[in-house]
């Protein structure tokens, strides 16, 4: 394997018209050579984080979890949770995956997000996407991705119904205007 593609995002080609990936935007947490993991960062759910505290049974007092979705992060173990947040902070899991981005599987995090000892930045997800060893550069090579270097400020800044034309952005193209059918040369 040449080149890993932790910390980029993977952009959803028009053409990708997978039920759980149509449009999406994945993070990609780990990518070596058994595979890769990643998290769709742009698939709201219908669930608000306090409804997921409050199932868990964790007291959290912050008004921001009554209007933060939980996302789904894709189709691979829906029913685990999963925190990508910026905090450095001594949560009792935590792996480090960038300069500022860190994935967190503790429950101790969701008891301090929204309050000061919390991460000031957070995207809680159930499931993740998996890809077995060689599986993603298939894909790639079929054109169902595109690839850029991920940025902070798309992953927690940019609102989701916004992230798959910023990401596409980011890389100089207008994704609205890509065919629906992929080519090969």
């Amino acid at each position: 394997m040449e080149s890993s593609l932790q910390h980029h995002f993977l952009i959803a080609m028009p053409s990708l018209v997978d039920t759980f990936f149509y449009r999406s935007v994945v993070y990609i947490c780990e990518h070596d050579e058994e595979g890769a993991m990643g998290l769709i960062i742009n698939r709201p759910t219908q669930i608000m984080l306090a409804e997921l505290l409050s199932h868990l049974e964790i007291n959290n007092p912050s008004e921001l979890v009554l209007h933060t979705p939980v996302l789904f992060g894709g189709p691979v173990q829906k029913h685990q949770g999963l925190v990508l947040h910026n905090s450095d902070a001594d949560w009792q899991t935590k792996i480090q995956l960038a300069d500022n981005v860190f994935l967190t599987t503790s429950t101790d995090i969701l008891e301090n997000i929204g309050t000061e000892n919390g991460p000031e930045h957070a995207l809680v997800t159930l499931g993740y996407a998996g890809w077995a060893a060689g599986q993603l550069e298939q894909e790639l090579t079929e054109n169902s991705w595109l690839t850029v270097a991920a940025n902070d400020d798309l992953l927690f800044n940019t609102p989701a119904d916004q992230q798959w034309p910023a990401a596409a952005k980011l890389l100089g193209i207008d994704i609205n205007l890509m065919a629906n059918t992929a080519g090969h040369a």
